[in-house]
């Protein structure tokens, strides 16, 4: 079947179990893992998600902590003040602002420094933040959804993710199975795909 108009769930039984988890904790407020390879859809998962909770008609923010410098990210997640660093040439609003009210999603969120993951861990406590360079603090209520290729478990054992980070985002978490497990839905994403193509 087809939800939200451009999702396909799929026949296969992982698939369905899948669907069953989500069903479970999107109507809920917890932090959510999600675990799976590059390409196994875990932003589409993530969007689904905030599509069947209370959320729904707020912003869904989403940031890729893959790509972003150490001195990037702290501007991406927090904002900034104009003239905090150089080249903060106007005020900016963070993805936490953007998603005040809603759900943010930070995909392969083990990328990120072990600092910002301290400032991260304070924000999601305190449920407020400063922008880089600023002294105002802001409230926030965001549902938080992190997603990794990394067992974040281990991660942490390695010292290179903060355990009690670990413990604040892994209140439910769910793996993504790759197709190749579930090859009876290859057919059935290969015709939606078409009749998407064709429309």
């Amino acid at each position: 079947k087809v939800i939200h108009g451009e999702y396909m769930v799929g026949e296969a039984p992982s698939a369905k179990d899948l669907y069953k988890q989500i069903e479970i904790v999107a109507p809920t407020n917890y932090s959510i893992i999600l675990y799976g390879e590059s390409g196994t859809g875990k932003e589409v998962i993530a969007k689904t998600i905030h599509g069947l909770s209370d959320r729904k008609d707020q912003p869904f923010i989403a940031m890729d902590c893959g790509t972003l410098s150490k001195e990037l990210s702290g501007s991406e997640l927090f904002g900034h003040v104009k003239g905090a660093f150089t080249g903060a040439l106007t005020d900016k609003e963070g993805h936490f602002e953007l998603a005040n009210g809603g759900t943010l999603f930070l995909d392969e969120v083990a990328n990120l420094s072990y600092e910002i993951q301290a400032s991260l861990l304070r924000v999601i406590q305190e449920r407020k933040f400063k922008r880089v360079g600023g002294n105002k603090e802001m409230p926030v209520d965001v549902r938080i959804i992190v997603a990794s290729n990394e067992n974040l478990q281990e991660a942490y054992r390695k010292g290179k993710f903060r355990e009690d980070l670990y413990h604040r985002f892994n209140e439910f978490s769910i793996n993504l199975p790759p197709l190749r497990e579930r090859s009876e839905d290859i057919l059935l994403y290969a015709r939606h795909f078409l009749a998407m193509t064709n429309a």
